[in-house]
């Protein structure tokens, strides 16, 4: 009988999945979904500018993920992970196109 309780307390509260405190964040883990699949792709593929703007675009969203009332830590998770991926996959475009040396990774292929 908790466990029912509980659910539907869920259901009811001020972000479960009857509002868009829940459902934003479901759809943006679609970002995070993307990046990690690109992490297989060469990194010539990487647009340079998409990624910083997605980087900019979760660092805002993580920010208002924290000062909106109530906090919406579904919404900061997602956001802060695609902080994560498209930093790296930022790195990987500086990377490829010189802007990063990569004197370490070559001194390690080559023992």
């Amino acid at each position: 009988m908790a466990t029912a309780s509980r659910f539907q307390a869920f259901l009811n509260s001020p972000v479960g999945p009857k509002t868009t405190h829940f459902w934003g964040p479901i759809a943006n883990w679609g970002f995070v979904a993307a990046g990690l699949v690109d992490m297989q792709k060469p990194p010539e593929m990487i647009s340079g500018n998409m990624s910083s703007a997605m980087c900019i675009y979760s660092a805002l969203f993580m920010r208002f993920a924290w000062m909106v009332q109530p906090r919406n830590y579904l919404l900061l998770a997602c956001h802060a992970s695609n902080e994560t991926v498209q930093l790296y996959q930022l790195s990987r475009w500086a990377r490829a196109q010189g802007y990063l040396s990569s004197t370490k990774v070559e001194e390690k292929s080559s023992q």
